[in-house]
């Protein structure tokens, strides 16, 4: 079980199938959970007030970067040294949190990374291949897979890395931001299901971060 510090924010939005079930998982590793509804439309925000947790909600969809943010900002106010993200899909295990908790120590941030799944069309695959050189060369971090949602950070380094995008590019920019501030990183494996057909970043959505990650470029 997590230290009573330790927070893990879930955004979500209209994931009334599977919001139960992760935060039935997530708390048999870390007690102080953190539900952010990003304007569903459904019933995640009733079902998960159910679980007994802390639930967030914005009135309207802003995205994930302004979900994730809203969810990490109450972590923070609420004396959290260590916040976990994890997505509210049934993507992420759960069971995994012990490892992003070990591998942790020492360091600033840790990112999860999924291997090739057979079901992400090749242009995503190829498209996220392009990201992670993309931000090597521009960053100096390495990554195998800079779009895993599936992180762990302290409080000080959230101070750090805290992003200004509201959609899918704030993982991006979240990276962007611990590589200016040379922050201490590491990266373990995690398992992915994909209960649905594959979800995740556009091709749209790739081409509007690579745009943004040389302009947060030329702003540093």
């Amino acid at each position: 079980m997590a230290d009573k510090d330790t927070f893990v924010v879930i955004p979500a939005y209209n994931e009334s199938k599977h919001i139960s079930d992760v935060i039935t998982k997530v708390k048999s590793f870390c007690p102080n959970i953190i539900v952010v509804d990003d304007g569903s439309k459904d019933d995640t925000s009733k079902i998960a007030e159910k679980q007994k947790v802390i639930v967030l909600r914005h009135i309207i969809n802003l995205g994930k970067g302004a979900g994730v943010k809203t969810g990490c900002d109450f972590a923070i106010e609420n004396n959290a040294k260590k916040i976990i993200l994890i997505d509210s899909d049934g993507q992420h295990e759960p069971e995994e949190i012990p490892n992003f908790l070990k591998a942790l120590e020492g360091k600033d941030i840790v990112f999860g990374y999924r291997s090739l799944n057979e079901k992400m069309p090749f242009i995503l695959k190829f498209g996220n291949k392009f990201i992670n050189f993309t931000i090597k060369t521009l960053y100096g971090i390495s990554l195998k897979d800079t779009q895993c949602g599936y992180r762990a950070f302290t409080a000080s380094t959230y101070k750090k890395i805290r992003w200004s995008a509201s959609d899918y590019s704030m993982e991006s920019e979240m990276i962007a931001n611990a590589g200016k501030n040379k922050l201490k990183y590491a990266q373990i494996p995690i398992k992915t299901i994909y209960h649905d057909r594959y979800k995740g970043t556009t091709v749209l959505d790739g081409i509007k971060i690579v745009i943004n990650m040389f302009l947060w470029r030329l702003k540093r």
